[in-house]
């Protein structure tokens, strides 16, 4: 026989064990919409920005439910705020490292947007001859690459945006963004070299 829970009654631990119990998503919804307003604060003073913010409540509310079955919780309200905050600082050292990436990137000069005009800085024809054959080399790219790398450098997404945008997983999108640069740069040699014959 189910019991209903409401809003005042229940302590953190009836509906903790309760949702132990049970595994009723509701249940923990329940206990989780009371300190909702906490865990966006901590993101918020963390990631500082009202959006992250507010992703980063979902993702956390996602990742109790991986994390309960594997931890003995004696006190729900500073566990949750310890999740909030590693989660934050995880968060933070994912957005360094992505910008720190995409910065050393882009100073490789692999990207091939400017790729045509060092081919050919006078000829205007050449140019929209490079720029049709990049497109023609990004329409090659198998789905994943392609996707990430038109979200990347045409409409300057970071890696995290990607992420959200295509339900890819970050690390994924860094290995399509690399591995689609590589094969760019790749086609569009072969078609320099066609166009030099």
């Amino acid at each position: 026989m189910s019991r209903h829970f409401d809003h005042t009654s229940p302590s953190d631990q009836d509906l903790l064990t309760h949702y132990q119990l049970t595994n009723n998503i509701e249940v923990l919804g329940q206990l989780f919409e009371q300190y909702m307003h906490l865990v966006y604060g901590v993101c918020l003073k963390y990631l500082k920005e009202r959006e992250w913010a507010k992703d980063g409540v979902i993702r956390i509310f996602e990742k109790l439910v991986e994390e309960i079955p594997n931890h003995q919780i004696d006190n729900f309200k500073p566990w949750l705020y310890a999740i909030t905050k590693n989660f934050c600082l995880m968060e933070l050292r994912s957005r360094k490292s992505s910008l720190e990436r995409e910065k050393k990137w882009a100073e490789e000069n692999i990207v091939l947007v400017d790729y045509s005009f060092s081919l050919h800085p006078i000829d205007d024809d050449n140019n929209k001859g490079l720029n049709t054959a990049l497109k023609n080399c990004i329409e090659k790219l198998k789905k994943e690459q392609k996707q990430c790398i038109e979200l990347f450098y045409f409409d300057d997404k970071c890696y995290q945006e990607i992420s959200d945008i295509s339900d890819i997983s970050l690390n994924k999108v860094k290995s399509y963004i690399q591995n689609g640069k590589r094969n760019l740069k790749i086609c569009m040699e072969k078609n320099h070299e066609i166009h030099q014959k």
